[in-house]
């Protein structure tokens, strides 16, 4: 039986590429790859002639059942565009069924945009939450980043140039407070990292290019000395001021420090009983 690995290719800079990256895909007769132009350029530089077939989100229904019959003689290798593959992409499926099958799966580690931008975001990184790509639509991403944002860690997330202005404007309406580091670019000619607040990165990324990672500093802990009691009090004086929503959650953040995590649910609360 073949062995399936998992190849983690350059970000940006060709030279990233691992040893045994290398070997290996000069050694197996096929690669799964997300887009094969993509790859074939990769393939080209380091003077590999391996055969390459697509697999991604669009492929046909039998595309996996086409990569476990090819293991069932041989190796496979599986990449993305780029970084390491099975993060925020379809390759977790073909490990999964490779796995289920009885096949070896053999990680071949090397770059990822996640950890590269976190290394010199310079936020605790002990716990971190990664969310991939926000949601496209604006309920569900906010309601994503409301929930992510109330983590107590550092948040790393994904963005396109076409969609990180309001990516941005939603974290500012959430967290304006919040430290940002945005990694444009990694590894590339352009690369850049901000450092600032939301609104600050709004301003900076007037025409923003390339692709982003976001990482949001983790929320302040939680004062343990301000009792539910008193969050309650200020939730209810708030409803009663006649604020309502977010805006009575921000009220009751101001008057006592609370975090949001302890704000939020206090208003909902108040608003029941109001």
């Amino acid at each position: 039986m073949g062995t399936l690995y998992v190849v983690a290719t350059p970000i940006g800079n060709l030279q990233d590429i691992s040893l045994r990256s290398l070997d290996v895909l000069k050694s197996v007769s096929l690669v799964a790859a997300e887009d094969t132009r993509v790859t074939r350029k990769l393939l080209n530089h380091i003077g590999s002639e391996v055969r390459t077939l697509s697999y991604n989100e669009n492929s046909p229904p039998n595309r996996l059942r086409q990569l476990l019959d090819h293991l069932d003689t041989a190796d496979l290798a599986l990449v993305t565009d780029a970084g390491t593959p099975a993060i925020s992409d379809p390759g977790s499926a073909l490990v999964n069924a490779a796995t289920n099958a009885g096949h070896t799966v053999v990680p071949i580690a090397g770059p990822s945009s996640v950890t590269a931008a976190l290394s010199v975001a310079g936020f605790d990184s002990t716990k971190f939450a990664f969310i991939g790509f926000p949601p496209r639509k604006k309920a569900e991403r906010v309601q994503e980043l409301e929930e992510s944002l109330n983590l107590p860690m550092t948040l790393v997330m994904l963005e396109s140039p076409h969609r990180i202005t309001q990516t941005l404007k939603d974290l500012n309406e959430l967290a304006p407070e919040r430290g940002l580091v945005i990694c444009r670019e990694l590894t590339k000619l352009h690369e850049e990292v901000f450092r600032g607040t939301a609104s600050a990165a709004i301003e900076h990324f007037r025409n923003p290019r390339g692709e982003f990672v976001i990482a949001v500093a983790p929320r302040e802990k939680m004062q343990t000395s301000l009792s539910d009691e008193e969050i309650a009090q200020a939730a209810r004086s708030a409803i009663a001021e006649g604020f309502t929503g977010r805006s009575a959650v921000e009220q009751v953040i101001a008057e006592t420090g609370a975090p949001r995590a302890r704000a939020y649910p206090a208003v909902l609360e108040a608003q029941k009983d109001d």
